[in-house]
């Protein structure tokens, strides 16, 4: 039995609603299904009653929530009290970020931040999207940040967890030049003549948004698929070799465009911004990261007025 699914159980008993549940919970909700199915096999009884509207617990649903209930509380009271033993000396916080935002953009943060504000310890953990919004969720980092971009929104429960924004960056294609210092593909390509696309895999944040670029685009984009990946510099690395066109955070991209590895491969059309957002859990008791919200809320509270 996993921890996640005694909360997808208890997320179904507060919401009375898959679709919902899986909303909080930051899954889809065919994976919610499957993970409840997973548990009642676990269990040996059925916990919740399909048939109703909105969705109740089984008797034995019932009674499951309100012993997981206790049990879970005392696991994640054990867990706090475990970590502090492990946790950086001092003042400390533990920070999940996006692959390329943990390269690029949060040792700047950091140094620029610490600069004038009291000096604390970091941990740095890089991961995707969807692990670092389940570290956020079951509490295993104090800080999240991420891209964020109003058509892809993150699926995150706003009673339970704060945003704010820290930076913004684009968004664009980029290819190697060719001898003369063009670009050595040009979007949006011609019909029989597509252009090589470094693409995302399917289930990442940015291949969703490459995804939105391309579908709003007034003009059809002739693209043929040859490699994927998950992470921004595997995709950059291929563009700087001339296997295509990427899609990389500007960013990302500065380094290798300033020494002329790379070039836009298209117009403005074929862009879009990004905004790089912070995440914490409202219940979260650390108090380095409490002053440091509180400072960010601050600073965003200044800029906006």
């Amino acid at each position: 039995m996993q921890i996640k699914w005694l909360d997808d159980l208890l997320a179904i008993e507060q919401h009375k609603n898959f679709s919902r549940a899986a909303e909080v919970r930051c899954v889809t909700q065919s994976a919610l299904s499957r993970r409840i199915r997973s548990l009642e096999d676990w269990v040996g009884a059925q916990l919740v009653d399909r048939g109703t509207y909105p969705v109740q617990l089984t008797q034995a649903g019932q009674l499951f929530c309100e012993q997981g209930r206790e049990a879970l509380a005392a696991l994640l009271e054990l867990r706090s009290t475990l970590r502090q033993d492990e946790k950086m000396p001092g003042r400390s916080i533990q920070i999940t970020a996006g692959h390329s935002l943990s390269i690029t953009f949060l040792p700047k943060w950091l140094a620029q931040f610490q600069k004038h504000h009291e000096p604390f310890n970091v941990r740095v953990v890089a991961a995707n999207i969807h692990d670092a919004v389940i570290a956020l969720a079951e509490g295993n980092c104090d800080l999240m940040i991420v891209y964020h971009h109003p058509q892809a929104p993150i699926l995150i429960d706003a009673d339970k967890f704060a945003s704010l924004p820290l930076g913004r960056d684009a968004f664009l294609p980029f290819c190697a030049p060719d001898r003369s210092g063009k670009p050595l593909y040009r979007l949006p390509g011609k019909i029989g003549k597509a252009v090589p696309y470094l693409a995302y895999t399917a289930t990442t944040f940015l291949g969703r948004v490459a995804d939105l670029i391309l579908k709003n685009a007034s003009t059809p984009c002739e693209l043929t698929r040859c490699y994927e990946a998950d992470m921004t510099m595997l995709l950059m690395q291929m563009a700087v070799e001339g296997y295509g066109v990427a899609w990389l955070p500007q960013s990302a991209a500065a380094p290798a465009v300033d020494s002329g590895q790379l070039v836009k491969a298209g117009g403005n059309e074929w862009s879009t911004g990004l905004e790089i957002r912070a995440y914490c859990s409202l219940a979260n008791q650390n108090p380095t990261m409490r002053e440091l919200w509180e400072t960010l809320g601050k600073a965003s509270r200044e800029v906006n007025e």
